[in-house]
């Protein structure tokens, strides 16, 4: 038979897609030949919560990456005959398997090597020419913790084992407000200046001449002084000039203030929300339990 390149520790836990690229399952163990020491099988869980163990040839798949390629339909691996994970290929299972999948395939002389690591009896010619393999160390009897051949307690093939339940959650928005400081204001008072002009009424005073005649009236007042003689006579003249005069006097008084004025905002997120599915042949019966 063509020997590949496939290693044992890459092969392990990658995902095993059908020829369609629909997912079959994730590599449980490597079977590997007991002469080359080179893998030849892989099995993968099946059926309704994994409880059917499917080997699938190696000769026509293709590795890369995470993903191990078969050329063969979900349907035609999940129907091929079964194995017991817990012993070695016998001559016959593995002629079976071959047939089965239409590829073809040899025996070799081989000796059988647990995966505990102990050293086993030698074979004759003829027998099987594989063994069943695992890098976690684990007994290919399925002594991990979860039934190989019974839907009891279910696998996570993407982690630990669980029950055969799942919980679905999904992200709930919870909103609210924080206060926080938005701006300050104050009062300032500064001072400006302006030019007003207004209108005051003044008065002044002038001098008048009044030039009289001499009357029988006032001929006594004239005659009253000396006949002729040298004298002055003076009056003061007054006039009104505006004045302005300031004063300071309180116009209103300013006050600074807070109030809470309502609006509303808009807030929004992105929530992601687990949803479970059945990746499986068999017919589904949905049951709904109610809440106590």
């Amino acid at each position: 038979m063509a020997r590949n390149t496939f290693t044992a520790d890459a092969l392990f836990g990658t995902t095993v897609t059908d020829n369609d690229g629909d997912k079959i399952g994730k590599v449980e163990d490597v079977y590997l030949d007991n002469q080359s020491g080179e893998p030849e099988w892989v099995s993968v869980k099946t059926g309704l919560f994994g409880s059917n163990i499917s080997l699938i040839p190696l000769a026509a798949a293709d590795h890369a990456g995470d993903t191990l390629r078969v050329p063969f339909s979900k349907s035609h691996v999940k129907d091929a005959p079964n194995h017991d994970p817990g012993h070695e290929l016998s001559e016959s299972d593995e002629a079976e398997l071959y047939a089965y999948y239409g590829v073809g395939g040899g025996t070799s002389t081989t000796t059988t090597t647990g995966t505990t690591g102990t050293t086993g009896t030698t074979g004759t010619t003829g027998t099987a020419g594989y063994e069943a393999t695992s890098t976690t160390g684990r007994d290919v009897t399925g002594t991990v913790g979860h039934d190989t051949t019974t839907g009891g307690a279910g696998h996570d093939t993407s982690g630990p084992n669980t029950d055969n339940a799942m919980t679905r959650s999904k992200e709930e928005l919870h909103v609210g407000t924080e206060r926080r400081e938005a701006g300050r204001a104050r009062l300032r008072k500064y001072i400006t200046s302006e030019t007003v002009s207004r209108t005051v009424p003044v008065t002044h005073e002038e001098v008048t001449v009044t030039r009289e005649p001499i009357t029988e009236a006032n001929r006594g007042a004239a005659l009253s002084g000396g006949d002729l003689t040298e004298e002055e006579h003076e009056v003061v003249l007054t006039e009104e000039h505006a004045v302005a005069a300031k004063e300071t006097v309180p116009v209103e008084r300013v006050q600074v203030g807070k109030k809470f004025v309502e609006g509303t905002e808009t807030v929004q997120a992105e929530l992601r929300e687990e949803h479970i599915e059945l990746d499986g042949d068999a017919r589904v019966e949905n049951t709904t339990r109610d809440r106590h």
